[in-house]
């Protein structure tokens, strides 16, 4: 993967195998408008494509924050989707089509990151809330400096979140009641409390650690089979939503062709001879 310049990201490979996504609105804690948003789709897109990419590592660029969510300057000018123009006259049924294809737009922008081929290391830390969290909850693993603040923050904009968090957080969390109040109060919660209900894996004393841990997780990633690892990905994903009979019946029904690959009988001889496996581009 060659390093491609973008206007809100920076994206870079740092060792073999391993992107590494970054935010990148430094003057602006990383905040997220509409264009934001949407060149994160072409991001995870071109890396979920990409043969010579195997895991991906995504933080926030600067020292203070992962992101603080949504730009507040874009939703509160008028003409914004949270703003009409006062002279603006369209009726409710053809306003309302205007936000239902811009919401389904831009859930697909974050579902651009579970939908990557590759596993993404989610690594927060400082300020990571509201769209933030949303953001971070498509991730497969998370991982968060012990200065990390999160919170669902759409309650107090007077909207129910419809972009993920609230179909996500359930599922990531051992604790229904938990995520009803923090999705309902706004409140904010931090780093021990998210390792508390599961919501991310591990704690780091600063983000240099987290990002650090970020890439051994990666680089363990990478070195496996690219067949398994996104299979795996895949199958766990695809049981969240399904029952476990249809999990079964589905993982078996794809894995009669992915256990034919070369990297079976690769991994196996490694194990065997206690060697590190070299396995081909996906």
């Amino acid at each position: 993967m060659s390093e491609t310049t973008y206007k809100y990201f920076k994206v870079t490979v740092p060792e073999p195998w391993i992107a590494h996504v970054e935010i990148h609105r430094p003057g602006h804690l990383n905040a997220v408008s509409d264009d934001v948003w949407r060149e994160m789709r072409v991001v995870f897109h071109r890396i979920s494509i990409d043969p010579s990419v195997r895991s991906v590592v995504f933080s926030g660029s600067g020292e203070k924050a992962f992101s603080v969510g949504i730009d507040l300057k874009w939703i509160s000018k008028e003409g914004s989707p949270f703003i009409p123009n006062p002279d603006e006259h369209v009726d409710p049924a053809r306003r309302a089509t205007a936000l239902r294809r811009l919401g389904v737009e831009l859930q697909e922008c974050i579902s651009s990151i579970e939908k990557c081929e590759k596993p993404v290391i989610c690594t927060m830390h400082g300020y990571a809330l509201g769209l933030a969290t949303d953001i971070c909850s498509a991730a497969d693993v998370r991982i968060c400096s012990k200065d990390t603040v999160f919170c669902v923050k759409e309650v107090d904009l007077g909207i129910a979140s419809d972009v993920g968090i609230l179909s996500r957080l359930p599922k990531a969390v051992g604790s229904y009641t938990w995520v009803k109040d923090v999705a309902m109060t706004g409140r904010n919660f931090g780093a021990d409390e998210a390792l508390r209900v599961g919501f991310v894996s591990s704690v780091l004393p600063t983000k240099k650690d987290a990002v650090d841990e970020a890439f051994k997780v990666a680089r363990v990633l990478s070195e496996k089979s690219p067949v398994a690892v996104q299979t795996v990905k895949h199958f766990l994903d695809y049981s969240r939503e399904h029952t476990v009979a249809e999990g079964l019946q589905y993982q078996l029904a794809y894995n009669i062709s992915a256990i034919q690959a070369k990297d079976v009988p690769t991994a196996i001889a490694a194990l065997k001879s206690k060697k590190r496996p070299v396995f081909e581009k996906l």
